[in-house]
């Protein structure tokens, strides 16, 4: 059984590079990849934001042009989205990649009418490039394509298993929280996602489930409604 039906899965990029921190380290993403497809199998309907963050980080262009330094980095979240449409492939599984900014000798342009028939086919889609636009991030393109594709909850996997009240690896006392709401995150600048993502998901009520990916069938545990690390959501 699972607890949603149709996801956004958030992947950083830094997570695909695994020990060698730059980069795609192809192991780690098939192991990825075979946990998403026994998410298809359980019968889910998976949307795929992955960030750019193992080869290129907009702030990471001192002296740039920050628009210009922004589309390397659009870039570099197709890269991590082929490379995962073609594990994704090899592993049995129908995938596409719908990018924000037109490339169509390797990707579809993104629609939503077609990201979404493609979902009721079985596919996964990997939506590339962010949202196509500089000063934004690949959390908000995240939450921006929850909400278009009605996705049920984001399941936000990263490299900590959670959401802390400090950070883990300067505070040793830092506590894990289970359970947030939105306006707290926001409140206590917590980091879970950039406010721009936060505010987004709060106001189209899409919940947050932070949890980590060294493990990567903690996206099958995530999806089947165990709660492995933070719930981000309005607490009423």
């Amino acid at each position: 059984m699972i607890k949603y039906k149709r996801v956004l899965l958030k992947i950083s990029g830094e997570a695909l590079a695994g020990e060698n921190r730059f980069g795609i380290d192809y192991d780690v993403v098939q192991k990825v990849c075979e946990q998403i497809k026994v998410c298809v199998e359980m019968g889910a309907e998976i949307g795929i934001v992955v960030g750019g963050g193992n080869f290129w980080r907009g702030r990471s262009g001192a002296g740039m042009d920050r628009t210009r330094a922004d589309h390397m980095g659009m870039l570099a979240t197709v890269m991590n989205s082929l490379a995962l449409c073609d594990a994704l492939l090899n592993a049995g599984v129908e995938a596409r990649v719908q990018t924000a900014i037109e490339m169509r000798q390797i990707a579809e342009p993104y629609i939503r009418n077609k990201a979404i028939r493609h979902f009721e086919k079985g596919r996964v889609v990997i939506f590339g490039c962010g949202t196509g636009n500089p000063f934004f991030s690949t959390d908000t393109a995240a939450a921006l394509r929850a909400a278009e594709i009605d996705a049920e909850a984001i399941l936000l996997a990263k490299n900590v298993d959670g959401v802390y009240s400090a950070d883990p690896k300067l505070d040793p006392n830092a506590e894990l929280i289970r359970e947030i709401s939105y306006l707290e995150v926001l409140n206590r600048e917590l980091g879970v996602m950039d406010t721009t993502a936060t505010s987004l998901c709060m106001d189209n009520d899409i919940p947050i489930v932070v949890f980590g990916i060294a493990d990567p069938q903690n996206i099958v545990r995530t999806l089947q409604g165990e709660q492995l690390g933070t719930l981000v959501h309005n607490m009423k």
